[in-house]
């Protein structure tokens, strides 16, 4: 049985709509959280910045705890939570807020790793010239980390493309929605097929954009 195009094609760029919204929005607020919390893992380490054990011990338990867990599994261990903040568990707006609470903790995890490679004299000279904890997070410790940050948020940005094909599971809709519906459930290769393209047409462009950022930021 052929594949109705005419019929599919408002469907698939309905779905490529819904992809952009949730890894957009996702990586917006996601990279934001995940920033201050790996930040803050960072600050509070014994003999940084701001060294606070307790607080480090607990950060790292919650971000352990929450981080392996599977994106499926996640949305059913967040579902009172989901339904208090978004009113539903199902459709786009529930898939957004797991999403978020998902990446944010990986996000977080590689910030911490990334700002534990500057180099601590860097850090000791500001500290010695009288600035600041939050000056020296400012305007030192994240510029002098920024080009493997941007590394590391162009692989998460790519996680969240993967984590978004898993949407459809609780109706957010998207791109893996739109394969498994119109493409295996109907045993059509095509549809299938060709959301699999998109999606590594669009991974390929993040990747070389993240590269192309991060070797310019490098040079400065």
């Amino acid at each position: 049985m052929s594949t109705d195009w005419g019929k599919l094609s408002p469907i698939l760029w309905e779905s490529i709509g819904t992809t952009i919204y949730l890894v957009g929005f996702t990586f917006l607020f996601a990279g934001a959280l995940g920033l201050l919390l790996g930040t803050a893992l960072y600050s509070t380490r014994k003999g940084s910045l701001l060294s606070n054990a307790p607080i480090n011990l607990v950060l790292n338990v919650i971000v352990n705890v929450v981080r392996p867990i599977p994106f499926i599994l996640l949305v059913a261990a967040l579902f009172p939570v989901t339904l208090e903040v978004v009113g539903t568990t199902i459709g786009r707006d529930a898939a957004l807020f797991v999403m978020v609470v998902a990446a944010t903790f990986g996000i977080a995890r590689i910030v911490e790793q990334n700002l534990v490679t500057v180099e601590p004299g860097v850090i000791e000279a500001a500290r010695a010239a009288g600035a600041g904890p939050l000056r020296i997070i400012a305007t030192l410790l994240i510029p002098e980390a920024l080009g493997p940050l941007i590394l590391g948020y162009t692989f998460v940005i790519i996680a969240i493309v993967d984590i978004s094909a898993m949407a459809g599971a609780i109706g957010g809709g998207g791109l893996g929605d739109f394969a498994i519906v119109y493409g295996y459930q109907q045993f059509q290769w095509q549809p299938t097929a060709v959301a699999v393209v998109i999606i590594i047409i669009g991974v390929q462009a993040i990747q070389f954009f993240g590269n192309w950022l991060a070797r310019k930021v490098l040079r400065r």
